[in-house]
């Protein structure tokens, strides 16, 4: 199979006021951020608010995509739970869809298992996928989930399963992780979580990114990825992206884009986040909008 590369967004999830998923929002986003550059998209992901979503509504959502034209091959739908069979139920709807990738997460809360425990995990999840298209990205977010997927444990499967296991988004924040699972499975294609690390990443034989600012900022990112390819200088716009990264990461990853997506589009539905998290706000979306300042131009209504 070829090798995962590029720029991912992890999909913001739009809902309606009573907890549904919003269709029309869902989908018209997810084609702007592909129209804007994005190599695939990677819905329910922790930016897509997937652990406060039911299975059946992510695979009613992902079937929505598909039959409204995006292609499966450029989805990489986040299906781990801690559940094995929770987890087979997502991956083998994805796969049948014939999505280009599963994101995986750890089967968390039984942190103490160690490796050899998350390495069955994932092994028994490989054997009972059946439709073996769709390559497994592993997704490490130890501040989320309380597990890590180590550099060993990334080698040992890529070993044991190297046309299936051949990806990882490392969303630790901590680049000496992201070294040293390049280091560990150099087949693999690593994606750190943000594209503060893209450049730096891709210098060191990294694929990209999956980062959660793509969902607004996806024409400048591409741009970045795409001059560092060419072998152009991008010293000014790196900056650029870190910044804007930077700034919206400071108003709450999930809810600012929301609340900036509302402003930007006049669309309250946008506001809609699921429990646990808190709702955003119309007031915190034009602080975000102002904090960006030129940066969100191409945000704003034409």
């Amino acid at each position: 199979m070829p090798r995962l590369t590029g720029i991912i967004c992890p999909l913001l999830t739009p809902f309606n006021p009573d907890g549904s998923i919003a269709r029309d929002l869902w989908v018209a986003h997810a084609r702007r951020v592909l129209d804007q550059g994005a190599h695939y998209l990677s819905p329910f992901g922790t930016t897509g608010e997937a652990l406060s979503i039911s299975m059946a509504a992510r695979m009613q959502a992902l079937d929505w995509l598909v039959e409204a034209g995006i292609p499966a091959d450029r989805l990489m739908p986040g299906t781990g739970l801690t559940a094995l069979p929770d987890t087979l139920t997502l991956s083998r709807h994805a796969a049948g869809l014939g999505c280009a990738g599963i994101m995986v997460l750890p089967s968390f809360f039984y942190g103490s298992v160690g490796d050899d425990g998350q390495a069955r995990y994932f092994s028994e999840l490989i054997a009972g996928l059946e439709d073996t298209r769709a390559q497994v990205i592993l997704y490490s977010i130890p501040q989320n989930s309380g597990v890590p997927v180590s550099p060993a444990l990334t080698a040992r499967l890529n070993t044991a399963f190297p046309d299936t296991v051949t990806a990882y988004k490392d969303s630790s924040g901590d680049w000496t992780n992201t070294e040293a699972v390049i280091a560990a499975a150099p087949d693999v294609a690593v994606f750190p979580g943000s594209e503060g690390f893209l450049t730096q990443g891709l210098a060191a034989g990294g694929a990209g990114c999956i980062s959660a600012t793509v969902n607004l900022n996806a024409a400048a990112i591409r741009a970045v990825f795409d001059g560092v390819a060419a072998g152009r200088d991008m010293t000014a716009e790196d900056a650029a992206i870190k910044a804007f990264r930077d700034t919206v990461a400071a108003a709450g990853l999930i809810g600012g884009m929301k609340a900036l997506l509302a402003v930007t589009s006049g669309d309250d539905r946008w506001l809609h986040l699921a429990p646990p998290h808190l709702d955003a706000t119309r007031a915190a979306g034009k602080a975000l909008l102002a904090a960006l300042g030129p940066a969100a131009k191409h945000l704003e209504p034409s």
